[in-house]
Protein backbone atom coordinates (compact mmCIF):
# COMPACT_ATOMS: atom_id res chain seq x y z
CA UNK A 1 0.00 0.00 0.00
CA UNK A 2 1.09 3.48 -0.68
CA UNK A 3 3.48 5.20 1.64
CA UNK A 4 4.61 1.95 3.48
CA UNK A 5 8.07 1.88 2.18
CA UNK A 6 9.58 0.65 5.41
CA UNK A 7 11.64 4.37 5.74
CA UNK A 8 12.60 5.28 9.63
CA UNK A 9 11.03 7.75 11.44
CA UNK A 10 12.21 9.75 13.79
CA UNK A 11 11.28 10.95 17.09
CA UNK A 12 10.20 14.62 17.19
CA UNK A 13 7.90 16.24 20.31
CA UNK A 14 4.78 15.56 21.68
CA UNK A 15 4.83 11.89 20.86
CA UNK A 16 4.50 12.45 16.90
CA UNK A 17 7.28 11.13 14.54
CA UNK A 18 9.10 13.11 11.83
CA UNK A 19 8.52 11.44 7.98
CA UNK A 20 8.72 11.62 4.21
CA UNK A 21 6.42 13.22 1.65
CA UNK A 22 4.16 14.84 3.84
CA UNK A 23 3.25 11.83 6.20
CA UNK A 24 2.84 11.80 10.08
CA UNK A 25 3.04 9.41 12.54
CA UNK A 26 2.33 9.65 16.12
CA UNK A 27 3.09 7.47 18.70
CA UNK A 28 0.77 5.13 20.06
CA UNK A 29 -1.72 6.49 22.64
CA UNK A 30 -2.44 5.24 25.86
CA UNK A 31 -5.72 3.38 27.11
CA UNK A 32 -8.73 5.81 27.14
CA UNK A 33 -10.79 4.04 30.10
CA UNK A 34 -13.37 6.53 31.91
CA UNK A 35 -13.46 9.24 28.98
CA UNK A 36 -14.97 9.70 25.57
CA UNK A 37 -12.62 9.25 22.73
CA UNK A 38 -13.46 12.96 21.04
CA UNK A 39 -14.17 16.08 22.90
CA UNK A 40 -13.89 18.52 20.02
CA UNK A 41 -17.09 19.22 17.83
CA UNK A 42 -15.15 18.10 14.51
CA UNK A 43 -13.39 15.28 16.33
CA UNK A 44 -17.39 13.59 17.61
CA UNK A 45 -18.10 14.24 13.62
CA UNK A 46 -15.42 11.83 12.69
CA UNK A 47 -17.00 9.51 14.74
CA UNK A 48 -20.48 10.41 13.16
CA UNK A 49 -19.08 9.44 9.96
CA UNK A 50 -17.83 6.23 11.37
CA UNK A 51 -20.78 5.43 13.02
CA UNK A 52 -23.04 6.06 10.33
CA UNK A 53 -21.61 4.04 8.01
CA UNK A 54 -20.47 0.98 10.10
CA UNK A 55 -23.30 -1.64 9.33
CA UNK A 56 -22.59 -3.99 12.22
CA UNK A 57 -22.40 -2.30 15.91
CA UNK A 58 -21.43 -5.20 16.90
CA UNK A 59 -17.80 -4.42 15.31
CA UNK A 60 -18.06 -1.06 16.88
CA UNK A 61 -18.21 -2.15 19.84
CA UNK A 62 -15.22 -4.17 19.54
CA UNK A 63 -13.26 -1.15 17.75
CA UNK A 64 -13.82 0.60 21.26
CA UNK A 65 -12.52 -1.85 23.40
CA UNK A 66 -9.66 -2.38 21.58
CA UNK A 67 -9.02 1.71 21.27
CA UNK A 68 -9.33 1.63 25.07
CA UNK A 69 -7.31 -1.06 25.71
CA UNK A 70 -4.49 0.72 24.34
CA UNK A 71 -4.62 -2.22 21.41
CA UNK A 72 -3.97 0.41 18.53
CA UNK A 73 0.09 1.02 17.39
CA UNK A 74 1.24 4.21 16.05
CA UNK A 75 -0.61 5.54 14.02
CA UNK A 76 0.77 7.10 10.27
CA UNK A 77 -1.59 9.50 8.54
CA UNK A 78 -1.03 10.92 5.12
CA UNK A 79 -2.94 12.37 2.39
CA UNK A 80 -5.79 9.71 1.29
CA UNK A 81 -4.83 7.26 4.12
CA UNK A 82 -4.31 6.57 7.91
CA UNK A 83 -2.81 3.47 9.28
CA UNK A 84 -1.96 1.39 12.29
CA UNK A 85 -1.11 -2.66 13.28
CA UNK A 86 -3.69 -3.24 15.44
CA UNK A 87 -3.86 -5.99 17.84
CA UNK A 88 -6.50 -8.79 18.67
CA UNK A 89 -6.73 -9.91 22.50
CA UNK A 90 -5.05 -12.56 21.46
CA UNK A 91 -1.82 -10.67 20.57
CA UNK A 92 -2.89 -11.05 16.71
CA UNK A 93 -1.69 -7.91 15.01
CA UNK A 94 -3.51 -6.57 11.81
CA UNK A 95 -2.49 -4.31 9.91
CA UNK A 96 -5.45 -1.53 9.40
CA UNK A 97 -6.50 1.35 7.20
CA UNK A 98 -9.24 4.03 6.49
CA UNK A 99 -8.77 5.82 3.04
CA UNK A 100 -10.43 9.17 2.60
CA UNK A 101 -10.92 10.85 -0.27
CA UNK A 102 -8.50 14.06 -1.46
CA UNK A 103 -9.89 17.74 -2.05
CA UNK A 104 -9.21 17.88 -5.62
CA UNK A 105 -6.87 21.04 -6.90
CA UNK A 106 -10.30 23.22 -7.63
CA UNK A 107 -11.54 22.20 -3.81
CA UNK A 108 -8.15 23.27 -2.37
CA UNK A 109 -8.71 26.73 -4.91
CA UNK A 110 -11.66 27.50 -3.07
CA UNK A 111 -11.40 26.67 0.26
CA UNK A 112 -7.66 28.58 0.28
CA UNK A 113 -9.16 31.45 -1.73
CA UNK A 114 -12.35 31.15 0.69
CA UNK A 115 -9.40 30.94 4.11
CA UNK A 116 -7.60 33.91 3.16
CA UNK A 117 -10.38 36.14 2.55
CA UNK A 118 -11.59 35.76 6.47
CA UNK A 119 -8.50 36.15 8.71
CA UNK A 120 -10.33 34.42 11.43
CA UNK A 121 -9.81 31.25 10.16
CA UNK A 122 -6.57 31.32 9.63
CA UNK A 123 -5.86 32.48 13.42
CA UNK A 124 -8.39 29.70 14.46
CA UNK A 125 -6.24 27.02 12.55
CA UNK A 126 -3.13 28.01 13.54
CA UNK A 127 -4.54 27.52 17.76
CA UNK A 128 -5.46 24.00 16.75
CA UNK A 129 -9.42 25.09 16.37
CA UNK A 130 -11.69 24.07 13.65
CA UNK A 131 -14.60 26.54 14.38
CA UNK A 132 -17.91 25.47 12.97
CA UNK A 133 -18.20 28.64 10.96
CA UNK A 134 -14.85 27.54 9.03
CA UNK A 135 -16.60 24.46 7.81
CA UNK A 136 -19.83 25.94 6.85
CA UNK A 137 -17.61 28.72 4.73
CA UNK A 138 -15.99 26.18 3.17
CA UNK A 139 -18.99 23.87 2.12
CA UNK A 140 -20.82 27.16 0.69
CA UNK A 141 -17.40 27.33 -1.29
CA UNK A 142 -18.19 23.72 -2.39
CA UNK A 143 -15.55 21.70 -0.37
CA UNK A 144 -16.59 19.27 2.37
CA UNK A 145 -14.02 19.59 4.80
CA UNK A 146 -15.67 16.63 7.44
CA UNK A 147 -16.19 13.14 5.93
CA UNK A 148 -20.24 11.68 6.22
CA UNK A 149 -21.58 8.60 5.36
CA UNK A 150 -19.69 6.44 3.18
CA UNK A 151 -16.55 9.11 3.33
CA UNK A 152 -14.35 6.51 5.45
CA UNK A 153 -13.22 3.49 3.44
CA UNK A 154 -11.63 0.35 5.29
CA UNK A 155 -8.77 -1.81 4.54
CA UNK A 156 -7.91 -4.32 7.16
CA UNK A 157 -5.99 -8.02 6.43
CA UNK A 158 -8.57 -9.34 8.52
CA UNK A 159 -10.07 -9.35 5.03
CA UNK A 160 -13.67 -8.22 6.54
CA UNK A 161 -15.89 -6.15 3.78
CA UNK A 162 -17.48 -3.47 6.00
CA UNK A 163 -15.35 -1.79 8.92
CA UNK A 164 -13.97 -4.26 11.63
CA UNK A 165 -13.20 -4.18 15.04
CA UNK A 166 -9.36 -3.22 13.76
CA UNK A 167 -10.64 -0.37 11.02
CA UNK A 168 -13.31 1.29 13.85
CA UNK A 169 -10.46 0.93 16.88
CA UNK A 170 -8.25 3.28 14.27
CA UNK A 171 -10.61 5.70 13.82
CA UNK A 172 -11.70 5.80 17.31
CA UNK A 173 -7.69 6.56 18.11
CA UNK A 174 -7.76 8.64 15.20
CA UNK A 175 -10.64 11.34 16.91
CA UNK A 176 -8.31 11.39 19.91
CA UNK A 177 -5.69 12.96 17.73
CA UNK A 178 -8.44 15.34 15.58
CA UNK A 179 -9.03 16.63 18.93
CA UNK A 180 -5.19 17.98 19.69
CA UNK A 181 -4.97 18.74 15.87
CA UNK A 182 -7.41 19.87 13.03
CA UNK A 183 -4.06 19.99 10.84
CA UNK A 184 -4.32 15.64 10.93
CA UNK A 185 -7.59 15.95 8.93
CA UNK A 186 -6.51 18.27 6.42
CA UNK A 187 -3.69 16.24 5.74
CA UNK A 188 -5.70 13.44 5.33
CA UNK A 189 -7.91 15.95 2.47
CA UNK A 190 -4.38 16.10 0.90
CA UNK A 191 -1.98 19.10 2.37
CA UNK A 192 0.40 19.30 5.22
CA UNK A 193 0.49 21.84 7.65
CA UNK A 194 3.69 23.54 6.48
CA UNK A 195 2.65 23.30 3.13
CA UNK A 196 -1.11 24.99 3.44
CA UNK A 197 0.36 27.54 5.39
CA UNK A 198 2.91 28.67 2.88
CA UNK A 199 0.34 29.06 0.36
CA UNK A 200 -2.15 30.56 2.33
CA UNK A 201 0.96 32.95 3.30
CA UNK A 202 1.50 33.68 -0.29
CA UNK A 203 -2.22 34.74 -1.10
CA UNK A 204 -2.69 36.82 1.73
CA UNK A 205 0.27 38.81 0.49
CA UNK A 206 -0.97 38.96 -3.22
CA UNK A 207 -4.26 40.22 -1.69
CA UNK A 208 -3.16 42.78 0.02
CA UNK A 209 -1.14 44.37 -2.71
CA UNK A 210 -4.73 43.73 -4.42
CA UNK A 211 -6.06 46.22 -1.68
CA UNK A 212 -3.44 48.90 -1.32
CA UNK A 213 -3.98 49.10 -5.36
CA UNK A 214 -7.71 49.62 -5.09
CA UNK A 215 -7.98 51.48 -2.14
CA UNK A 216 -4.80 53.97 -3.51
CA UNK A 217 -6.82 54.95 -6.92
CA UNK A 218 -9.67 56.83 -5.29
CA UNK A 219 -7.64 58.15 -3.21
CA UNK A 220 -6.13 59.92 -6.72
CA UNK A 221 -9.47 60.45 -7.91
CA UNK A 222 -10.76 62.20 -5.13
CA UNK A 223 -7.27 64.74 -5.34
CA UNK A 224 -8.04 65.98 -8.55
CA UNK A 225 -12.04 66.48 -7.98
CA UNK A 226 -15.45 65.80 -9.88
CA UNK A 227 -18.20 67.93 -10.51
CA UNK A 228 -20.81 66.66 -8.14
CA UNK A 229 -23.49 66.61 -11.43
CA UNK A 230 -21.44 64.73 -13.68
CA UNK A 231 -20.27 61.93 -10.56
CA UNK A 232 -24.43 61.35 -10.47
CA UNK A 233 -24.74 61.24 -13.95
CA UNK A 234 -22.54 59.18 -14.70
CA UNK A 235 -23.15 56.87 -11.41
CA UNK A 236 -19.64 57.10 -10.26
CA UNK A 237 -19.63 54.57 -7.32
CA UNK A 238 -18.51 56.26 -3.94
CA UNK A 239 -15.53 55.29 -2.19
CA UNK A 240 -15.66 52.29 -0.11
CA UNK A 241 -16.31 53.12 3.60
CA UNK A 242 -13.60 53.24 6.31
CA UNK A 243 -12.71 50.24 8.03
CA UNK A 244 -14.85 49.93 11.17
CA UNK A 245 -13.09 50.17 14.46
CA UNK A 246 -11.82 47.31 16.45
CA UNK A 247 -14.03 44.70 18.80
CA UNK A 248 -12.90 46.82 22.41
CA UNK A 249 -11.51 43.42 24.56
CA UNK A 250 -14.24 44.30 27.48
CA UNK A 251 -17.27 45.45 27.38
CA UNK A 252 -17.63 49.58 28.23
CA UNK A 253 -18.83 50.15 31.99
CA UNK A 254 -22.32 51.04 32.38
CA UNK A 255 -22.77 54.97 33.45
CA UNK A 256 -22.43 55.79 37.35
CA UNK A 257 -25.61 55.50 38.72
CA UNK A 258 -24.57 57.76 41.61
CA UNK A 259 -26.21 61.15 41.58
CA UNK A 260 -26.70 63.99 44.36
CA UNK A 261 -31.04 63.11 43.47
CA UNK A 262 -31.66 60.64 45.51
CA UNK A 263 -33.48 57.68 43.54
CA UNK A 264 -37.14 57.05 43.44
CA UNK A 265 -38.29 54.70 46.59
CA UNK A 266 -39.38 52.04 44.37
CA UNK A 267 -36.05 52.10 42.69
CA UNK A 268 -33.67 49.19 43.27
CA UNK A 269 -30.65 51.31 42.24
CA UNK A 270 -28.59 47.75 42.72
CA UNK A 271 -30.67 45.84 40.35
CA UNK A 272 -30.37 48.72 38.27
CA UNK A 273 -26.64 48.70 38.14
CA UNK A 274 -26.52 44.86 37.54
CA UNK A 275 -28.79 45.07 35.32
CA UNK A 276 -26.94 47.57 33.12
CA UNK A 277 -23.76 45.98 33.39
CA UNK A 278 -25.38 42.47 32.19
CA UNK A 279 -26.76 44.96 29.03
CA UNK A 280 -23.62 45.82 28.60
CA UNK A 281 -22.03 42.19 28.29
CA UNK A 282 -24.37 40.99 26.01
CA UNK A 283 -24.17 44.14 23.60
CA UNK A 284 -20.59 43.27 23.77
CA UNK A 285 -20.76 39.60 22.97
CA UNK A 286 -23.89 40.35 20.23
CA UNK A 287 -21.44 42.82 18.51
CA UNK A 288 -18.80 40.36 18.71
CA UNK A 289 -20.73 37.69 16.81
CA UNK A 290 -21.90 40.36 14.57
CA UNK A 291 -18.28 40.83 13.24
CA UNK A 292 -17.55 37.19 13.01
CA UNK A 293 -17.39 35.75 9.95
CA UNK A 294 -20.55 34.11 8.24
CA UNK A 295 -22.79 36.02 10.88
CA UNK A 296 -25.40 36.90 7.97
CA UNK A 297 -25.75 33.29 7.35
CA UNK A 298 -26.48 31.79 10.57
CA UNK A 299 -30.52 31.46 11.71
CA UNK A 300 -32.05 34.03 13.97
CA UNK A 301 -32.55 32.89 17.77
CA UNK A 302 -36.09 33.14 18.64
CA UNK A 303 -36.16 35.76 21.66
CA UNK A 304 -35.87 34.41 25.06
CA UNK A 305 -38.51 33.25 27.88
CA UNK A 306 -38.44 34.48 31.12
CA UNK A 307 -37.45 31.55 32.61
CA UNK A 308 -34.24 31.56 29.54
CA UNK A 309 -33.58 34.95 30.25
CA UNK A 310 -33.61 34.78 34.21
CA UNK A 311 -31.55 31.77 33.96
CA UNK A 312 -28.88 34.17 32.00
CA UNK A 313 -28.98 36.76 34.26
CA UNK A 314 -28.53 34.27 37.54
CA UNK A 315 -25.75 32.93 35.93
CA UNK A 316 -23.95 35.99 36.15
CA UNK A 317 -23.86 35.92 40.50
CA UNK A 318 -26.24 38.89 41.17
CA UNK A 319 -26.61 39.83 45.01
CA UNK A 320 -28.71 37.86 46.98
CA UNK A 321 -32.01 40.17 46.88
CA UNK A 322 -31.42 40.62 42.97
CA UNK A 323 -31.25 36.29 42.62
CA UNK A 324 -34.57 35.91 45.07
CA UNK A 325 -36.45 38.32 42.41
CA UNK A 326 -35.55 36.37 39.59
CA UNK A 327 -35.94 33.25 41.31
CA UNK A 328 -39.82 34.46 41.82
CA UNK A 329 -40.24 35.80 38.47
CA UNK A 330 -39.01 32.82 36.52
CA UNK A 331 -41.57 30.88 39.21
CA UNK A 332 -38.68 28.98 40.88
CA UNK A 333 -37.32 28.22 44.52
CA UNK A 334 -34.17 28.63 44.94
CA UNK A 335 -32.82 25.47 44.45
CA UNK A 336 -34.31 25.26 41.14
CA UNK A 337 -32.97 28.76 40.13
CA UNK A 338 -29.54 26.91 41.12
CA UNK A 339 -29.92 23.86 38.68
CA UNK A 340 -31.43 26.41 36.18
CA UNK A 341 -27.95 28.27 36.66
CA UNK A 342 -26.19 24.94 36.15
CA UNK A 343 -27.57 24.11 33.24
CA UNK A 344 -27.57 27.25 32.00
CA UNK A 345 -23.49 27.03 32.29
CA UNK A 346 -22.99 23.51 30.70
CA UNK A 347 -25.08 24.37 27.68
CA UNK A 348 -27.15 27.31 27.45
CA UNK A 349 -30.75 26.93 26.51
CA UNK A 350 -30.53 23.62 25.39
CA UNK A 351 -29.68 22.50 28.26
CA UNK A 352 -32.09 24.23 30.57
CA UNK A 353 -35.00 23.04 27.80
CA UNK A 354 -33.93 19.62 29.08
CA UNK A 355 -33.43 20.41 32.74
CA UNK A 356 -37.31 21.91 32.76
CA UNK A 357 -39.32 20.70 29.85
CA UNK A 358 -39.53 16.56 29.30
CA UNK A 359 -41.22 15.38 26.37
CA UNK A 360 -42.07 11.76 24.70
CA UNK A 361 -40.23 10.41 22.31
CA UNK A 362 -41.67 9.21 18.81
CA UNK A 363 -41.02 5.43 17.80
CA UNK A 364 -38.50 6.27 15.29
CA UNK A 365 -36.69 8.37 17.96
CA UNK A 366 -36.86 5.94 20.89
CA UNK A 367 -35.54 3.40 18.26
CA UNK A 368 -32.79 5.66 17.69
CA UNK A 369 -32.18 6.01 21.49
CA UNK A 370 -32.55 2.20 22.34
CA UNK A 371 -30.17 1.31 20.10
CA UNK A 372 -27.40 4.02 20.87
CA UNK A 373 -27.94 2.93 23.92
CA UNK A 374 -27.10 -0.79 23.35
CA UNK A 375 -24.43 -0.17 21.14
CA UNK A 376 -22.56 1.77 24.24
CA UNK A 377 -21.84 -1.26 26.28
CA UNK A 378 -20.96 -4.21 26.34
CA UNK A 379 -23.76 -6.58 27.14
CA UNK A 380 -22.63 -7.57 30.38
CA UNK A 381 -21.29 -3.97 31.36
CA UNK A 382 -24.26 -2.22 30.10
CA UNK A 383 -26.19 -0.57 33.24
CA UNK A 384 -29.87 -1.46 33.91
CA UNK A 385 -31.80 1.60 32.79
CA UNK A 386 -35.34 2.52 33.53
CA UNK A 387 -36.76 5.04 31.23
CA UNK A 388 -40.03 7.48 31.55
CA UNK A 389 -40.23 9.49 28.41
CA UNK A 390 -37.03 10.92 27.75
CA UNK A 391 -35.13 10.39 31.26
CA UNK A 392 -33.29 7.06 31.49
CA UNK A 393 -32.55 6.09 35.69
CA UNK A 394 -29.86 4.27 36.31
CA UNK A 395 -30.82 1.30 38.58
CA UNK A 396 -29.76 1.40 42.15
CA UNK A 397 -28.13 4.58 41.55
CA UNK A 398 -28.34 8.45 41.70
CA UNK A 399 -27.64 9.06 38.28
CA UNK A 400 -29.62 9.72 35.16
CA UNK A 401 -29.17 9.93 31.10
CA UNK A 402 -31.44 12.35 29.67
CA UNK A 403 -32.00 12.54 26.10
CA UNK A 404 -32.62 15.68 24.25
CA UNK A 405 -34.47 16.80 21.23
CA UNK A 406 -31.38 17.31 19.02
CA UNK A 407 -29.94 13.50 20.08
CA UNK A 408 -27.64 14.62 22.53
CA UNK A 409 -27.22 12.60 25.97
CA UNK A 410 -27.13 14.85 29.18
CA UNK A 411 -26.07 13.77 32.44
CA UNK A 412 -27.89 13.87 35.59
CA UNK A 413 -27.21 13.16 39.65
CA UNK A 414 -29.57 13.16 42.10
CA UNK A 415 -29.06 15.91 44.85
CA UNK A 416 -30.90 16.44 48.29
CA UNK A 417 -33.75 14.82 46.37
CA UNK A 418 -33.44 16.96 43.24
CA UNK A 419 -32.41 15.68 39.50
CA UNK A 420 -29.89 18.09 38.80
CA UNK A 421 -27.21 18.55 35.55
CA UNK A 422 -24.36 16.79 36.17
CA UNK A 423 -22.13 17.92 32.73
CA UNK A 424 -22.28 19.02 29.19
CA UNK A 425 -23.74 16.94 26.64
CA UNK A 426 -22.41 14.11 24.36
CA UNK A 427 -23.17 12.17 21.64
CA UNK A 428 -22.33 8.83 23.09
CA UNK A 429 -24.64 7.85 26.25
CA UNK A 430 -21.65 5.99 27.89
CA UNK A 431 -19.39 9.05 27.36
CA UNK A 432 -22.46 11.40 28.98
CA UNK A 433 -22.81 8.99 31.79
CA UNK A 434 -19.13 8.57 32.59
CA UNK A 435 -19.05 12.15 33.77
CA UNK A 436 -21.38 10.99 36.92
CA UNK A 437 -19.62 7.78 37.33
CA UNK A 438 -15.99 8.36 36.94
CA UNK A 439 -16.33 5.55 34.67
CA UNK A 440 -18.08 3.93 31.27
Amino acid sequence: MDGNDGSEHVTTHGGEFAAPDGERTFAALPPARGRGFAESWWGRAWLQALEDTALDTAQLKAGRRLARAGAVGAVSVRPGRITAVVQDKDGTAHRSDVLLQRLSPQEWDHFLGMTVERAGHIAALLDRDMPPHLVEDAAAAGVDLLPGIGDLEPECDCEAWDHCGHTAALCYQVARLLDQDPFVLLLMRGRGERELLDELQVRSVARQDTDDTVQAEPQAAAQEGVDAAEAYAEGVILPPLPEAPPLPSEPGPPPSLDAETEPAADVDVAALAFLAARAAAEAHRLLAEALSPGHAHQPVEPEMTLAEDSARLAAAAPDAAAAARLAEASDRDEDGLAGAVRAWGYGGRAALAVLEEEWTPRGDVLARARAALDAAWDEDERPVLRAARNHWTVAGADTQLRHGIDGRWWPYRKERGRWVPAGPAAHDPATALAMVTGAE
